[in-house]
């Protein structure tokens, strides 16, 4: 289990303050707009940037203090792989077989060739499907017991999308007790893959919710400014002025269908969330 208890880090004007939890054999994902702190925080995770204040554990020991086999059960996938442009895909499994002892060159080799990637071409040559394909190999070759990875599919034609998601489906289905943290701006992505989603939004959680939840309870009403005055408002989270009304998020979907029939109800959606969330009142 991942612990994330009051921390804290500055940058100028910007605060990130945040607790969470992220439980055993759990796909947690992270989504907000650029800047809320997603990237941060990861980085925080990792022990890439030291927090100002408060701490994180893993498995009860803080990540600062984690010994080198911890270090090495960590996988992470970020928007740059660490591995120099000029290297081949041979080149960073010599790496990987030193970097981990756990890492399974076999499982690697094998993938590699099934997603297209030739050993003896160099990164720098890598469309960019490719090397976010090589970034999420790399994290979870080595049997990783938590995976962090900080929008892997950013700028993916659908096709290298599907592919990547593929491979963490496959790979939590052999390794169900493995704890993913995943950030994505792609709805879907997360919609299809985690247990719960967290909302940040300036450095603060805004909302966290079981992706069931989510999908099954929330819905967004559209309503005009006559229905919209008469509404009974305990259960709207959020609300935006439209040309026609408003457009209003509730996580009481069955209470709206029920007592205003003829109301606009639609399913909700992450997309949905950070919307309303982030730009509504």
């Amino acid at each position: 289990m991942v612990i994330v208890d009051n921390l804290v880090k500055t940058y100028g004007s910007f605060r990130l303050d945040l607790s969470m939890e992220i439980s055993d054999g759990a796909v947690t994902g992270i989504v907000g707009k650029n800047g809320a702190g997603k990237t941060t925080f990861i980085k925080a995770l990792l022990g890439l940037i030291r927090p100002d204040e408060g701490r994180i554990t893993i498995n009860g020991r803080e990540a600062s203090m984690l010994t080198g086999r911890e270090k090495a059960s960590i996988g992470a996938a970020l928007s740059e792989s660490g591995f120099s442009a000029y290297l081949r895909v041979k080149d960073v499994t010599a790496i990987l077989s030193k970097m981990y002892p756990t890492f399974d060159e076999e499982y690697f080799r094998k993938n590699c060739r099934a997603q297209g990637l030739p050993e003896d071409k160099r990164i720098s040559e890598f469309s960019t499907g490719m090397k976010a394909k090589l970034r999420v190999l790399s994290a979870i070759s080595h049997r990783a017991e938590l995976l962090v990875m900080d929008e892997p599919t950013a700028g993916l034609d659908v096709q290298a999308r599907n592919d990547i998601l593929d491979l963490l489906r496959q790979y939590l289905q052999e390794n169900e007790n493995c704890s993913v943290l995943i950030t994505s701006h792609i709805s879907s992505d997360l919609e299809s893959l985690c247990d719960d989603i967290y909302l940040i939004h300036d450095g603060k959680i805004l909302l966290h919710e079981d992706t069931d939840v989510l999908l099954g309870s929330y819905a967004v009403l559209k309503v005009s400014e006559e229905a919209y005055e008469k509404l009974d408002k305990s259960y709207i989270l959020a609300g935006r002025k439209e040309a026609f009304g408003y457009t209003c998020l509730t996580r009481e979907k069955q209470f709206y269908a029920e007592n205003y029939p003829g109301m606009v109800i639609e399913n909700g959606s992450v997309d949905d969330l950070i919307l309303l969330m982030t730009g509504g009142h």
